[in-house]
């Protein structure tokens, strides 16, 4: 594998550790690393990217502001846009309700709490708060995502091999099947891929009504995706995945497996908003430092690629500089 690192741990290792929470990669990177899997993006890795660029086609990520409205999650009102001007030859304007996972966004490091190990890095709960700087987003804006993106078109790759795909599901996608597709796409991972796995939920979600919307969501909204289980986790590690993002509301699977052995018997459900217990959020950001995409547009990539038959190219995201940022939008594109 071009690049990989054999300074690092393998996940079974990680696993196995006893100077720090098992399964996690505290300390991997460094005392008090607070970047995570973004250190597999080198100098190196973006030259390589920057290499797979023929045509300079760019191909946009991101979903328009206030496209998810009503809220996937329940708790995320509508953006409202104002505009004023000081004079007949100005125009100005601000944001208010901004909430900066509404759409097309970036899970950063301070996204998620492990119930047991906490954040990332053991970075203090008191730390996590409005205008302090630990795991904030604005780390990931100063360092920039930059890299080789790969995408892993599910629909398709479903679709030419014969075997039942059902986006209305919680289909759970194992490692053998995104290695099955990788195949199909002739296309490999390298260390510091960013890798985008197309299920296509976005597209059939947007595609409905706004009633239709409405009752998928009061029925038990369901989503193909990653599926919870240790050798999910184990996968994208050895693989060295910088990040992962998807075009679904999670990046994995939900509803949960409840036999993943990542549920935790007993946990209360929270007042509101959905349940993180099960879910690969927990070990992936906070134990391993991984960041999320979530609700990426695909769609038209995923064209091109089939296209050319080209399922690799050089990927940028620039989030929010904001300090103590949580997450953000995603600021995405792919250049082919």
């Amino acid at each position: 594998m071009p690049g990989h690192r054999i300074d690092v741990p393998t996940y079974r290792e990680l696993l196995a550790r006893t100077d720090g929470p098992p399964g996690s990669s505290w300390g991997v990177f460094g005392t008090g690393d607070q970047l995570g899997t973004l250190n597999f993006l080198t100098p190196e890795t973006a030259v390589r990217a920057a290499g797979l660029v023929t045509t300079g086609r760019v191909h946009n990520l991101d979903y328009p502001l206030n496209t998810f409205v009503p809220s996937i999650a329940g708790t995320r009102p509508a953006t409202e846009h104002h505009m004023f001007s000081n004079n007949p030859n100005h125009r100005d304007d601000w944001l208010d309700r901004f909430y900066l996972q509404s759409t097309t966004q970036i899970d950063g490091l301070r996204h998620m709490r492990h119930p047991e190990h906490g954040f990332y890095g053991g970075v203090a709960d008191e730390a996590v708060d409005v205008g302090r700087p630990d795991l904030g987003i604005q780390l990931v804006a100063d360092r920039g995502i930059v890299g080789r993106g790969v995408l892993v078109d599910l629909p398709r790759y479903f679709d030419a091999a014969g075997r039942a795909y059902d986006v209305t599901t919680d289909q759970r996608v194992t490692p053998a099947d995104l290695d099955a597709a990788l195949e199909f796409h002739r296309v490999g991972l390298e260390s510091g891929d960013i890798l985008l796995v197309r299920t296509g939920w976005s597209e059939h979600y947007l595609a409905m009504t706004p009633e239709g919307r409405d009752a998928f969501r009061a029925n038990g909204m369901r989503a193909p995706g990653l599926g919870q289980s240790t050798e999910m986790v184990e996968y994208l590690w050895d693989h060295q995945i910088a990040m992962v993002a998807s075009d679904n509301a999670g990046v994995e699977a939900y509803p949960v497996d409840p036999n993943s052995g990542f549920v935790i018997e007993g946990e209360a459900s929270p007042e509101r908003g959905p349940s993180h217990n099960g879910m690969l959020h927990r070990p992936l950001i906070a134990l391993l430092g991984l960041l999320l995409g979530e609700c990426w547009k695909l769609d038209e990539l995923a064209k091109a690629c089939a296209t050319d038959g080209r399922y690799e190219f050089l990927l940028t995201a620039k989030p929010l500089n904001l300090i103590g940022g949580v997450g953000s939008p995603a600021n995405a594109m792919a250049v082919k």
